[in-house]
């Protein structure tokens, strides 16, 4: 009789006396930034069941893959709506470096209140 496990493709090795299953998490060639180590790093400190299940289920490299891209678009939809209202950058540097670093700052806020630590 077959165990739920091989029902649903599972093998597994003879070890022994013993026969353990050949459990494999995918991983995938996920790309995590700045964003998704945060959120990683957020989940495992105070999230511990939702850290735990995500990597069960093998979806936490995208769950990360997908905080950084959220995050990314964000920035840059800040960036870019900053970059329309911003002073003369050639004859006002200063105020144009304290503009766009505002800007760099209220995204950080968004991304960070919306995305990493909820």
């Amino acid at each position: 009789m077959k165990s739920l496990f091989e029902k649903n493709g599972g093998t597994y090795t003879k070890v022994g006396d013993y026969y353990l299953p050949n459990l494999e998490a995918p991983n995938g060639n996920y790309k995590i930034g700045r964003y998704g180590r945060a959120r990683r790093q957020y989940l495992k400190e105070y999230k511990k069941s939702e850290y735990t299940a995500l990597i069960i289920s093998g979806k936490l490299h995208k769950h990360l893959h997908d905080v950084d891209v959220k995050a990314q678009k964000i920035m840059d939809c800040f960036i870019k709506n900053a970059e329309k209202t911003a002073p003369d950058k050639a004859t006002h540097q200063m105020e144009w470096v304290g503009h766009m670093n505002n800007a760099k700052a209220c995204a950080e806020e968004v991304i960070n209140h919306r995305l990493i630590y909820i």
